[in-house]
């Protein structure tokens, strides 16, 4: 024959409560643990930056927007307004009068001074 079941008590009962609510803990733990490998995961698949341009033309704003500074690709003082430029187009855009940006100096770089 079997033993009745254990009777319960308010402290047996505060004992499985409890033991609830750290299996709970430890399942949300787990959960938090597979997040984080799934970041790491992605990351490790992202792929690095491509390389800033070796140029950039900045433009004016309004109506056809024409060029208003040339800079180095890595120029600290670039605007939303640059879009990539080939050595040539860069060249060009100085001949043609556009302003050097003072600080990284693409004339210096490229050759071309007043």
């Amino acid at each position: 024959m079997s033993a009745p079941p254990p009777a319960s008590t308010p402290r047996l009962d505060l004992l499985r409560f409890l033991e609830r609510v750290q299996l709970q803990d430890l399942q949300r733990t787990r959960d938090w643990i597979a997040t984080e490998e799934q970041l790491i995961a992605a990351q490790g698949e992202r792929r690095p930056a491509p390389p800033p341009p070796a140029w950039l033309i900045e433009h004016g704003i309004g109506t056809g927007r024409p060029p208003a500074r040339v800079h180095l690709g890595s120029c600290w003082d670039t605007r939303t307004r640059c879009k990539p430029a080939t050595t040539d187009q860069a060249r060009r855009a100085l001949a043609e009068g556009v302003s050097a940006c003072p600080h990284c100096r693409p004339d210096t770089a490229l050759g071309v001074l007043d």
